[in-house]
């Protein structure tokens, strides 16, 4: 398959390690899986990770008793996911939003976290998602709030990277697209400050890092709000 329209992630592509470690940090809070189950609980179910990166989300997927397909467009990412879990018979597949290899019609459950559907410009992502959810199935696009929390904190001062997005504008093509928005709170916890300060360099620039820092001190922990964007098919 040519995936010639997919852009590389340089948070996660970089950093890969670095970037497990933030899920683990923000797993452990446990509220958005929470709110997700009540979404549209897995067990059971087709569900289909677009972007999974390095498989870190699918794994608990199909350890909870999911058909999980993982779907990512970076090589390298890939064959990390593909290190992982042998046992637990996931579908490793490499495609991209605008080019699932998936039949029509055929999972339960979508899940995009923190990838690619970030507002205008994602049509073809999110048709293509519609066109492999099964009638009554569910997608749901996990995303930052800048509503609360210290990392919208963090995303107001910055300007790119997480922060090159218009929220207002993202939540407006939401709207158009017939999503629902859910805010559920959350938080990360990492292991040591200097683990969090790490994870918070792969994903602001330095300089807005630096600030944060200067204002709160050493912290293990953030607050934090995520956006999910309900579609029902």
């Amino acid at each position: 398959m040519r995936l010639d329209d997919w852009v590389r992630a340089p948070n996660i592509s970089g950093n890969p390690a670095i970037y497990e470690r933030e899920n683990l940090a923000l797993a452990r809070d446990g509220r958005l899986d929470l709110a997700l189950r009540e979404v549209a609980d897995w067990p059971g179910r087709t569900l289909l990770d677009v972007g999974c990166g390095t498989g870190f989300w699918s794994e608990r997927y199909a350890r909870d008793g999911a058909t999980v397909l993982a779907v990512e467009p970076d090589p390298a990412l890939l064959a990390l996911a593909q290190a992982r879990a042998a046992d637990l018979g996931l579908s490793w597949l490499r495609g991209s939003a605008e080019h699932l290899p998936v039949p029509s019609d055929h999972v339960d459950i979508a899940h995009a976290r923190f990838a690619y559907f970030f507002g205008p410009g994602a049509e073809r992502g999110l048709a293509e998602v519609r066109r492999v959810l099964r009638p009554g199935g569910t997608f749901v696009a996990i995303d930052n709030s800048w509503r609360r929390g210290d990392f919208a904190e963090l995303l107001r001062d910055a300007v790119g990277g997480n922060a090159s997005m218009d929220p207002a504008a993202t939540d407006a093509w939401w709207r158009d697209q017939g999503a629902q928005r859910i805010d559920v709170d959350g938080g990360w916890r990492a292991t040591s400050a200097d683990e969090l300060e790490q994870i918070l360099r792969i994903e602001f620039p330095g300089d807005t890092v630096d600030r944060f820092l200067a204002r709160r001190g050493p912290v293990d922990r953030l607050s934090y709000a995520f956006a999910l964007f309900v579609i029902r098919g």
